[in-house]
């Protein structure tokens, strides 16, 4: 307070503002000594004086005569009639010299500090304003000044003054994480769920344990089953049942938990390095009927390990016509944006059209769900507060699952979901022809990958025949643009339109046994989908898989193949000169994608074990994983990585 305490000798109130380096400076001299204008201290015997009046032009305002001039200060504490630094502001008033003669007119009134050179300071900090100083906060006076100061005991916030916390520390209150906000207060962060093996350390403020800290792949602690749309007569009885299969990638035993809602369903443990298989009941109200439109509470299972695991499910197991399996992506690594891959409404007989689907899950209450229907997605089942025209804004809560459903003639791939907090989201057909004029149905599901995970190149390959599989099986490939004006390329060239002008829009590409690169100059997604049974090109009927891009290749896989299967096989896609092995066995008779950089081979897994098997690769390498049966199938990729990629 030494510089407010200076100021004091003003012969009348000054305005004080703050310089950069926080010094208070005068904003307007009213009336001053020679002295307060000379750098450093003054008195009336520093140095010999003369007595020089201050010069001027005469000037006359309404009648009054007053002089208009400058004055300023030697070094030594005189005046000398010249001007010490720029003149920065005029006022009437009457000046001093150091020998008592006096001047009134308009003066110069250079503000200053402790120099001769004046400077202009910043805005006094507003009157009550809370500003820091280290853990010290000071109320501004608006004069340069505090009314008040306090030392903080914790932390201090410019703004608010003395918090509880530091913002941004952590703390354990129990098995909660509780984070410390921006305001300096505590709030709720996260709950270490025990039925991950999750506990709060207090040294480190966070939840701890094997499942803590998982990267963005396949692998996780925490994932959401989700029974979906199926052909009614395949949803009961011995041999149709839903289940799911949980592969323990860790070296100890795994506790899994089922549950639905607030009610446990199942818990077993999977031993290391295993698989598990867990038959659930079906949630009729999403599996049974051809329509409307649904929102179900508590329409999904959640399954939670306390070591991380992969979860695959079936639906449904072993039946001997319609299925397909999913590969189930772990909570950690959901968003809120997808895209979906469907297939149409097929029409088996007039009146009887069994829908396309796309069904979203919630993991957290207050989830705001916008639908963005296609150009062909505009065509739905009303109902679960979706419009006939495929637009909608939902919410859903925890465990919940909204399943929209195609009407005749309509397709939702294409539609885009967007959700204020992170969805899971399935695409597929409940009983469908592959293409629509080839028998017989099958049921068809995936579960899509964000779009944040997507890229724009893509490596496409047909399966393989079976009994034959010397020969290519034939599919139809869907490519779906993610942004407008999406321009693609193909590796070898196909025969389809190249330019996408909207989001949602795609390209098909007819029945096929091509094998090509596909990329684009934006963000992609592709689905593949196997030729029926009487297509002519082996045993089997529809599967759906979603492409995984390169990017997201991984160097080692431990995936799950149903061994009740009568085939079951793993393409590998992989780099030219890659060295990889399947269940320890090296993998030989590659074959090549066309001209491009990348081959494929087929590999026919052993049905005599368990069903688990691994991929191991010197580099990143794809695989995707199927098995048929006579008028049967499922297909998914074997796992990949889903890190978030950039525009």
């Amino acid at each position: 307070m030494l510089r407010l305490r200076r100021y004091a000798l003003l012969a009348l109130p000054l305005a004080v503002a703050c310089s950069d380096d926080g010094t208070p400076v005068a904003s307007a001299t009213i009336s001053t000594t020679a002295a307060d204008t000379t750098a450093g201290p003054t008195t009336d015997t520093a140095g010999p004086t003369t007595d020089t009046p201050t010069t001027g032009t005469p000037t006359t305002d309404n009648g009054s005569e007053s002089a208009t001039g400058t004055s300023a200060a030697t070094t030594d504490g005189t005046t000398d009639g010249t001007t010490v630094g720029p003149q920065t502001t005029t006022t009437d008033a009457t000046t001093t010299t150091t020998d008592g003669t006096t001047t009134t007119g308009n003066v110069s009134a250079s503000e200053t500090t402790d120099s001769t050179t004046s400077t202009t300071g910043n805005p006094a900090c507003p009157e009550d304003q809370i500003v820091c100083d280290g853990n010290t906060a000071q109320v501004c006076d608006g004069q340069g000044g505090f009314k008040s100061e306090e030392e903080c005991p914790v932390a201090c916030v410019p703004g608010i003054g003395c918090t509880e916390c530091v913002p941004g520390d952590t703390q354990c209150v129990g098995n909660d994480v509780q984070k410390c906000s921006e305001g300096g207060a505590w709030e709720a962060f996260e709950t270490c769920d025990g039925l991950q093996g999750l506990a709060c350390d207090p040294n480190a403020g966070a939840c701890l344990g094997a499942c803590a800290g998982l990267g963005l792949s396949y692998i996780g602690c925490d994932y959401y089953p989700t029974v979906l749309q199926q052909h009614d007569s395949y949803i009961s009885g011995p041999t149709n049942e839903y289940a799911v299969a949980v592969a323990n990638t860790s070296d100890q035993a795994a506790q899994v938990t089922v549950t639905r809602g607030a009610n446990q369903i199942t818990q077993v443990m999977v031993a290391p390095m295993s698989v598990q298989l867990i038959v659930l009941p079906w949630v009729t109200q999403l599996a049974q009927g051809q329509g409307p439109s649904v929102l179900v509470t508590d329409g999904a299972y959640r399954l939670r390990s306390t070591r991380p695991v992969t979860v695959y499910q079936y639906n449904p197991l072993k039946a001997t016509t319609t299925n397909d399996a999913s590969l189930l992506l772990p909570v950690n690594t959901w968003t809120g944006n997808y895209l979906v891959a469907a297939w149409p409404t097929w029409t088996f007989v007039q009146n009887l059209n069994y829908p396309g689907f796309y069904a979203v899950v919630a993991n957290q209450d207050n989830t705001k769900v916008t639908l963005t229907p296609s150009a062909t997605g505009k065509v739905v089942q009303a109902g679960g507060g979706v419009a006939a025209d495929g637009s909608g804004v939902v919410t859903l809560n925890a465990d919940d699952v909204l399943q929209v459903m195609s009407g005749p003639g309509g397709d939702l791939t294409g539609t885009i979901i967007s959700a204020d907090k992170p969805v899971q989201v399935f695409g597929g057909q409940e009983c469908t022809n592959v293409p629509l004029n080839v028998t017989a149905c099958d049921h068809l599901e995936e579960s899509m990958f964000p779009i944040e995970t997507l890229a724009k190149e893509y490596v496409v390959v047909p399966p393989v025949q079976v009994p034959n599989d010397q020969l290519d099986k034939a599919q139809i490939v869907r490519v779906i643009a993610s942004e407008p004006n999406t321009t693609l390329t193909f590796n070898p060239d196909q025969p389809v339109n190249k330019v996408l002008v909207n989001a949602g829009d795609f390209v098909e590409i007819p029945t096929t046994t091509a094998k090509f690169v596909v990329t684009a100059d934006k963000k992609i997604l592709v689905s593949q989908y196997m030729v029926g049974q009487d297509g002519g090109y082996g045993t089997s009927d529809p599967a759906m898989l979603l492409a995984v891009n390169p990017l997201q290749w991984r160097k080692n896989y431990l995936f799950h193949a149903q061994p009740s299967w009568t085939a079951n096989y793993v393409d590998v896609l992989a780099p030219k000169n890659a060295s990889v092995t399947v269940d320890g066995v090296a993998v030989a008779n590659w074959q090549a994608v066309g001209a491009t950089n990348y081959q494929v081979a087929h590999i026919k897994l052993n049905n005599n074990g368990t069903g688990n098997h691994t991929v191991v690769g010197d580099v990143g390498v794809g695989i995707g994983v199927y098995g048929v049966q006579s008028y049967g199938s499922y297909w998914y990729p074997g796992g990949l990585d889903l890190d978030v990629l950039p525009q």
